[in-house]
């Protein structure tokens, strides 16, 4: 009896098998329907398609559908609508029947080997043997096991419907590092999400069985079959991707620019910095984001950047969470930044997320490699004026890796090339960069990051300048759950610069400064429901400066000693931010931030009546405080807000609005960071800057999303930024606020945007119209500037376009081509002359009322690269390039100086020629 039962099940089951060995073939299926049941589609199915439907309505009673097909198959249009759910369906096409099943589905095929007496070992083996990673030791899920299912939980403790979360990192499988914004999602859904700086993500979805798509950028695609009963934890490692030079990669899951709920957000990844042509053939993190939309330079080889009207000074520069106060290395024609050792770069123009502060304008945070956790590799380059070598590796394998990298030059020929007056400069930087990266287990990790740098020149005279970063930052990662993670940071971080002249023994002088920070924070996300993201933390920041020491050198100097006391003060902060995704469509990011600024003493601050401008002639006395006291707290709100709307799925609507405060101060008559800046910090006589700014954009996406599209729109206030007095004195100054006058300003303007990250040729172009306006017309505050009107900042240029383009013609050779235009920033310039006081004087035009000549220059690269065989030990390439090659003599300032009682202009370029440069670099 047993026996013909088993004969008969096989009789159906084989019918059955050859049903659905068949093509499904029906009509194609087009269906729009939103929050609907579950009968109203399959009549549209039947009708559709002929085909008819078997099923129980009781178990679809509480579901509802909202799904987009477009012409697809039946088989197709059946796994769009069920694939995350718990249901499955079983097409027969000759009897045009079609299960829908709750749990189990309907098999119509015998398992290989039915009738072996192994059966039960073999009925099941296209599931892999894998420990159950709720409850059990982790085993790494390999890339080549995409066909596996991975069983997530215990069955035993699954109990009922519901959701589960999935966590786990995305490493390299080669170097096991981390791969940021690589997407984890569900095929044909709107499910999904992206991993963090380290590689980590967490995804919220109901229990049953997934394909998960993983995705990144310069890896292989890969899936991962899993069953999730419970929540638990997946790792999944991804290969590098070769791409053919005649494949085209086109995936419907790479639309984040157009999903991401922030606006005003650019990440640049190391390949496409290296790509981008630069002075000496050295890629450069400052130079890159310059090319960005809404980012501008006051010119070339300067330091600093400027951001939507913003002042270089409003700008935070985060390595590591290390603030970096000077970014640039040889008079600014490199950055600070060390290109073998940076992972990425995100910058945050609008939409700034609320755990950072600090800054008006915007947020640079860049992030090192962690370093290769399987082998010892390392890479080195040779540049005309520069030298770089890197180590990386594992310490403990796949538990602790390092990565040390270090920069130097040897700038004396460039130098010598100069004109004869500057026959005896001198110039000279290094530095060095260190991270190491410890798992304790599972939910711990530790990095420790270390930066120092130096530069020391002068230009043939007798006086030298210096200055150095130096950075330490300790970072502790938990991971407390599949839903919250936590990170606890402190560091120390220290800006510091002297001049000196030794020629003269009688007035040999040195003056000193530095900006020393102690910071602590911790940051915690928590993925509350598949809707709801938290983000929540605070930080302190304990400020010390030193603003001047001047004193002699050696025994013979008659310098009188002089100091400017230094100032200390205490920067607090709390966030909170949501994540809400309301509907598939529209998603909202909102927070706080509450700061809280204290500047202590000891310390002597002038008093003046109020109503009065700030002079030396209005002080009316020195009130003292004693160390520790509190002598003035600022503090108040910071808002943020950001609505992301998605019309179509490649198609969204952008808007945000932020405020922010800044306490601390660069005080500068120059147009760019340079050494001789003085930082300054709020107190009672020099208020924080304060700046809202309310943006709108629209992101598109075209053929198959592998042409990215952007415009976007911004207007920003500015209260309390401080521009500097009519002959002002900014060194060694007791009372700066006598110097110094605070403005309001209003900044406003366009940007737009298309980028090719695909394909033979690729790059983006950019666009920008902005305008920074100033006003001072506060007579109680001292000096009219303009007359009370409105006037330009002098980092102000309207118009800005750059182009990069990239065409790699094999695998071995590539080019690369950048143009940049921009409108000359604005100059108070002499227009007349008067007698007075015995003599001629020159009579200026209202401020920043003309402008220097517009900017423009084209740089041109190839980049030769050895074989790419896997075996081979060391792998070179040789990069050849022009910059500049128009020989333009773009201007960097125009000045005038009064010569024989005349006054005479000067034009100033920094690379008025065609600058060739060769880069030969390796990699083992």
């Amino acid at each position: 009896m047993r026996r013909l039962s088993l004969i008969m099940a096989l009789g159906l089951l084989l019918m059955a098998g050859r049903s659905t060995a068949q093509r499904t073939i029906s009509n194609p299926i087009n269906l729009i329907v939103s929050d609907t049941a579950i009968d109203v589609i399959i009549q549209e199915f039947e009708r559709q398609s002929g085909y008819h439907f078997y099923y129980d309505r009781s178990q679809f009673d509480s579901l509802r559908f909202s799904i987009v097909i477009n012409n697809q198959p039946l088989d197709k249009a059946l796994e769009q609508t069920f694939n995350n759910t718990p249901f499955h369906f079983t097409v027969m096409p000759d009897r045009q029947w079609v299960f829908l099943t709750k749990g189990a589905s309907i098999k119509t095929s015998l398992p290989d080997n039915f009738f072996a007496r192994a059966a039960k070992d073999t009925a099941r083996r296209d599931v892999a043997a894998v420990p159950d990673y709720g409850d059990k030791k982790k085993v790494r899920a390999d890339a080549s096991i995409e066909n596996k299912l991975f069983e997530i939980g215990s069955k035993n403790n699954s109990g009922g419907p519901g959701t589960v979360t999935i966590a786990g990192h995305i490493r390299n499988l080669k170097s096991g590092e981390p791969i940021v914004g690589a997407t984890v999602s569900i095929p044909n859904t709107s499910i999904g999400t992206a991993t963090d700086q380290y590689g980590y993500f967490s995804l919220t979805i109901p229990k049953g069985r997934y394909v998960l798509n993983i995705q990144g950028i310069g890896m292989k695609d890969t899936r991962r079959q899993v069953m999730l009963y419970t929540g638990g934890k997946l790792d999944v490692d991804m290969e590098e991707r070769v791409v053919s030079l005649k494949e085209v990669i086109v995936s419907a899951q790479k639309v984040a620019n157009v999903r991401n709920v922030q606006m005003g957000t650019e990440r640049l990844t190391i390949r496409a910095i290296k790509q981008i042509p630069t002075a000496f053939g050295e890629a450069d993190i400052i130079r890159a984001v310059l090319t960005l939309p809404g980012v501008k330079s006051v010119g070339e080889a300067s330091t600093g950047f400027n951001v939507r009207g913003g002042s270089a000074d409003q700008n935070l520069i985060l390595f590591n969470d290390a603030t970096i106060y000077n970014p640039s290395h040889f008079f600014g024609f490199f950055s600070a930044f060390n290109p073998d050792i940076v992972k990425d770069v995100e910058l945050y123009k609008s939409s700034i997320p609320a755990k950072y502060g600090g800054r008006l304008s915007s947020v640079l945070d860049i992030s090192s490699r962690e370093g290769n956790k399987k082998e010892i590799t390392g890479s080195a380059g040779l540049g005309l004026i520069t030298s770089r070598f890197n180590i990386e590796g594992p310490i403990q394998k796949d538990k602790t890796s390092f990565i040390l990298g270090a920069r130097t030059t040897y700038a004396k020929w460039l130098l010598n090339l100069l004109p004869d007056e500057y026959e005896n400069s001198k110039a000279s930087f290094y530095d060095v960069n260190l991270h190491i990266s410890h798992q304790f287990n599972n939910k711990n990790n530790l990095y420790v990051t270390g930066y120092t740098s130096k530069d020391r020149f002068n230009l043939n005279n007798d006086t030298t300048y210096g200055y150095n970063n130096s950075n330490v930052v300790v970072k502790w990662k938990h991971i407390f759950n599949n839903k919250l993670t936590g990170f606890l940071t402190a560091g120390y971080d220290r800006y510091a610069y002297h001049i000196q002249s030794e020629k003269n023994e009688i007035n040999a002088y040195k003056l000193n400064f530095d900006i020393n920070q102690l910071n602590a924070k911790a940051d915690f996300t928590w993925y509350l429901t598949p809707a709801h993201t938290l983000d929540f933390g605070a930080s302190t920041i304990r400020y010390k400066l030193n603003p001047g020491n001047y004193g002699p050198i050696g025994k013979e100097s008659l310098i009188v000693a002089d100091d400017v006391a230094a100032e200390q003060a205490q920067e607090s902060a709390i966030y909170l931010s949501e994540k809400w995704n309301v509907t598939p469509e529209l998603s909202v990011q909102a927070g706080a931030r509450f700061s809280y600024f204290q500047y202590l003493g000891p310390g002597n601050i002038n008093q003046y009546p109020k109503g009065l401008p700030k002079n030396e002639d209005n002080i009316t006395g020195v009130k003292t405080y004693g160390k520790g006291d509190v002598i003035q707290t600022y503090n108040g709100p910071e808002w943020r807000v950001s609505a992301r709307y998605l019309v179509t799925p490649t198609f969204s609507v952008k808007a945000g609005y932020n405020t922010q405060r800044q306490y601390i101060h660069m005080l500068s008559n120059t147009t760019a960071i340079s050494p001789t800046d003085i930082w300054k910090l709020s107190d009672p006589n020099i208020k924080p800057q304060y700046g809202d700014q309310v943006s709108l954009g629209l992101y598109k996406n075209l053929r198959s999303n592998s042409i990215e599209t952007s415009v976007e729109v911004y207007y920003k206030r500015i209260k309390n930024y401080l521009d500097y007095k009519s002959g002002a004195n900014l060194v060694m100054n007791d009372h700066i606020e006598t110097d110094v006058i605070g403005t309001k300003g209003k900044a406003y303007g366009l940007e737009l945007m298309i980028k090719k990250q695909n394909g033979k040729l690729n790059g983006w172009i950019s666009y920008t119209y902005s305008r920074i306006l100033l006003t001072m017309d506060d007579s109680t505050s001292g000096e009219l500037l303009n007359g009370g009107k409105e006037y330009p900042a002098n980092y102000d240029k309207p118009h800005d376009f750059t182009m990069v383009g990239n065409y790699r013609f094999t695998h071995r050779f590539s080019i690369s081509l950048n143009a940049t235009y921009s409108t000359g920033r604005p100059i108070t310039v002499p227009i007349g002359r008067y007698y007075y006081g015995g003599s001629w004087r020159a009579l200026y035009a209202d401020r920043n009322a003309y402008r220097i000549p517009d900017y423009f220059r084209t740089d041109f690269a190839m980049i030769l690269e050895g074989n790419h065989k896997v075996k081979q030990k060391f792998h070179n390439s040789w990069t050849f390039g022009l910059y500049n090659i128009t020989g333009r003599k773009n201007p960097y300032s125009v000045y005038f100086t009064s010569e024989n009682g005349r006054v005479n202009g000067y034009k100033l370029s920094i690379f008025g020629n065609i600058i060739p440069f060769i880069n030969y670099n390796i990699r083992f």
